[in-house]
């Protein structure tokens, strides 16, 4: 095994402490005789049980040694990986070594572990080549990651040639792209003092769509819009939605990311504290093959804070323009986003060019080239937001005469009307079934 793992180029940068160099050490090690059977038995546990961790996380089943490697392929960041995102496979000659590299992959990928597990007594990989994963909710691992590993891991272990899986691995990269930006929708960032911008994958997004969201029709349109424009490579603007709590403004932000994934476009939930951030996260993201939304959710400053100016600066006015492939779309209950004091708009102000202050508050929004506002619904939009979402709960048994009865007494004691007390009602019906 560790003479095979030697001879890869293109994809053998995968980390001093991957998975599949530790279990080429043990090989090695045992062919030079220089270990004992109970330190060798020892060392290969450790790397099992690391796999079943990977496993864990992103749900890997029936074959996890395969599906592991299929994860490494999928993942690893090289120059011809980037390229195939950006281009697909071209005639290069770099193919010559991309194919040695499938080579390699592929003997891994058969590997008959019957000798050492003889040898030492164990029977660890033949356990995790034939396994099925307990049953586990969605949530609690990785749905997008782990049905690609499957395909892929499927795929070539069905190969018949190396070329075909120079096929199958190109047309992956140039569809879905390579890394954690091809397999997740969406991310936050991480960056403490002294480290490096992490970006952090967000495992289980809400798989809302926007039909999820009843009325709103013209505000969705307009989101939709934009958003089409941008990810078919069109000039689109950054947006704005702004209105009343609970209207459903996040929940069109999610159901946007669930709808153009395949697309090609990510989000990036980025919180007003990492706006300084925010130059550094672009010049991470601008040369990659996506569409990037970044996506700041219940906007809004207080007089003292600046943290705006980051924002302003990367929206429009530094001086390295924003790259095309990104956008900021944001979510407020305020239209201006920084709050306002009377004394803005008077001649008491203690400033003299108090039409200076206004102005400086007031550019922020006028950087969104699209504002979208979300209203509180009538009380007759309210109630027939309620009758279509319980429409999804026939276990209710209620009439619509009685729901909306109840749905009143709901709301004047929850909030008042809003798409979100909506739903907050049906939860509460469906929590005393």
């Amino acid at each position: 095994m560790y003479k095979d793992i030697a001879g890869l180029v293109l994809y053998r940068d995968l980390g001093e402490d991957c998975i599949l160099y530790k279990l080429a050490e043990i090989f090695r090690d045992r062919d030079k005789g220089e270990v004992s059977k109970a330190e060798l038995t020892s060392r290969i546990y450790q790397q099992i049980k690391r796999i079943l961790d990977v496993a864990t996380s992103y749900g890997f089943n029936r074959n996890l040694w395969q599906d592991y490697l299929a994860f490494l392929l999928i993942t690893n960041e090289n120059s011809f990986t980037l390229t195939c995102e950006k281009t697909g496979a071209g005639d290069g000659t770099v193919n010559t070594f991309a194919k040695k590299d499938y080579a390699i992959f592929k003997k891994l990928f058969d590997y008959d572990f019957k000798e050492i597990e003889k040898e030492l007594q164990i029977d660890c990989f033949s356990t995790i080549t034939d396994y099925k994963a307990l049953p586990k909710k969605e949530q609690m691992y990785n749905q997008n990651v782990s049905q690609k590993v499957r395909y892929i891991s499927d795929k070539i272990s069905q190969a018949q040639s190396v070329d075909e899986i120079f096929d199958v691995m190109t047309q992956f990269y140039n569809q879905y792209g390579v890394g954690m930006f091809g397999l997740n929708k969406a991310f936050r960032i991480s960056h403490e003092e002294g480290t490096e911008l992490k970006f952090i994958p967000i495992n289980n997004t809400d798989k809302v769509i926007l039909d999820d969201l009843i009325g709103y029709e013209i505000q969705k349109k307009k989101l939709v819009d934009n958003t089409e424009a941008f990810v078919q490579g069109k000039r689109a603007n950054n947006v704005l939605l702004f209105g009343d709590s609970g209207t459903g403004k996040s929940t069109s932000i999610k159901a946007i990311i669930n709808e153009y994934y395949d697309q090609g476009l990510r989000m990036i939930e980025i919180y007003k504290h990492q706006f300084k951030d925010l130059s550094a996260v672009i010049s991470h993201i601008k040369n990659r093959n996506y569409k990037f939304v970044i996506y700041m959710d219940d906007l809004s400053f207080e007089e003292f804070e600046i943290e705006y100016k980051y924002l302003k600066a990367v929206i429009e006015g530094g001086l390295e323009t924003k790259p095309d492939n990104v956008l900021i779309y944001a979510t407020s209950n305020r239209r201006h986003l920084i709050k306002e004091t009377w004394n803005d708009r008077t001649d008491m102000n203690v400033e003299l060019h108090h039409s200076d202050t206004m102005q400086e508050k007031l550019s922020l929004v006028h950087r969104f080239g699209v504002t979208i506002s979300y209203s509180k619904p009538s009380k007759k939009e309210f109630d027939h937001i309620v009758t279509e979402i319980a429409k999804r709960y026939p276990q209710l048994g209620m009439s619509e005469e009685e729901l909306v009865a109840e749905a009143n007494k709901w709301e004047m004691s929850h909030g008042g009307v809003s798409g979100r007390t909506a739903q907050q009602f049906i939860n509460y019906l469906l929590g005393k079934l």
